[in-house]
């Protein structure tokens, strides 16, 4: 299969196993996925069923043969087995650990095996050793869009901060270290910024109302536990650029871990890592119940997985998790309906 370039439209995979995959959306031809940047397409209330995949928080070592190289690898491998073949993979940030040239490059080998094309967002762990320099050199923009058998796409980097390092004459490294925490209290809240803000406000200004989209930022867009920044600090001013539409599905990284969430006309879900699942926070989400157990820290992919969602022609969905262990509870083993 000829590969597209990165700036048409290529970035990431995943599978069940290591993997977040979205299966059911609607099957393909890639030529209708290039008109990246925003370019409307007429307004369709019917869309045409495809399939995509996602993959999040690889979270890769600048070490020779690491355990999570082989979760990738194994999520790679599956995608590619998928048949009917997804139509493209997206990957939703967090490929490397510290923001190594290195763990970009590996990440990028691997990905590059996929037998579609894939389109990747940075996460923070990405981003902050040389502000992002590698990652734009290897994948191209941190923000993009496009539009696929009646969906418009969107990606965008949710993870930029105020400068907190000058001042403090921090080096890249350590810099890099305090972002690298889970809770860093003084590198402030994450947010897109206004630029991508005006950015998305003028990518939307053309596309009908009744046109389904999907969203994909690393953080959620919503107020999940801002303590761990489970959130991000814009996301109001997301939602209400986005309010126009009928239908909006948001997908995120970051949270390692089975969660959903719906406001207005978002319905967002949190995406299973490759790398390790985080502990639930202490947040009691009423609906719909789906915190899954604790996984067994002595089996390496326990906790991990991927999951898949089936659209009709009327962009209604149900999401599956498909975790490599038994570890969801029953409410929602057979699918959640979004």
């Amino acid at each position: 299969m000829k590969k597209i370039s990165r700036r048409q439209f290529l970035g990431m995979s995943t599978k069940a196993g290591a993997a977040t995959m979205f299966a059911g959306i609607f099957a393909p031809s890639a030529s209708s996925m290039l008109g990246l940047g925003g370019v409307a397409e007429a307004a369709t209330k019917k869309i045409k069923p495809f399939t995509f995949a996602v993959l999040t928080d690889a979270h890769l070592y600048d070490i020779a043969d690491h355990k999570f190289d082989h979760i990738l690898e194994k999520a790679v491998a599956d995608v590619n087995s998928i048949k009917p073949r997804p139509d493209f993979v997206l990957y939703a940030g967090d490929l490397g650990q510290s923001g190594k040239k290195a763990e970009l490059v590996k990440g990028k080998k691997i990905l590059d095996k996929l037998k579609m094309p894939y389109k990747i967002i940075p996460g923070e762990h990405d981003y902050y050793l040389d502000m992002g320099k590698a990652w734009r050199q290897l994948f191209g923009d941190e923000h993009w869009s496009f539009n696929h058998n009646g969906v418009h796409f969107i990606g965008m980097n949710s993870i930029l901060v105020p400068d907190f390092w000058t001042l403090k004459n921090l080096t890249p490294q350590e810099r890099m270290h305090m972002m690298e925490e889970l809770e860093c209290h003084n590198c402030g809240a994450w947010g897109v910024g206004e630029k991508q803000l005006n950015w998305l406000a003028r990518d939307v200004k053309r596309v009908s109302p009744d046109t389904p989209v999907v969203i994909m930022t690393h953080s959620p867009l919503w107020d999940y536990y801002p303590r761990w920044n489970f959130q991000t600090y814009d996301a109001p001013e997301i939602r209400e650029t986005l309010r126009k539409f009928d239908k909006v599905i948001s997908i995120h990284g970051h949270v390692h871990q089975v969660v959903y969430n719906e406001i207005d006309n978002m319905r967002s879900c949190g995406l299973l890592s490759t790398s390790w699942p985080w502990p639930y926070p202490p947040v009691e989400l009423e609906y719909p119940h789906i915190t899954q157990r604790r996984a067994d820290p002595g089996d390496f992919e326990d906790g991990l997985g991927g999951h898949d969602i089936s659209l009709d022609t009327d962009f209604n969905s149900i999401v599956r998790w498909r975790e490599f262990s038994d570890l969801l509870p029953d409410n929602i083993k057979k699918g959640l309906k979004v």
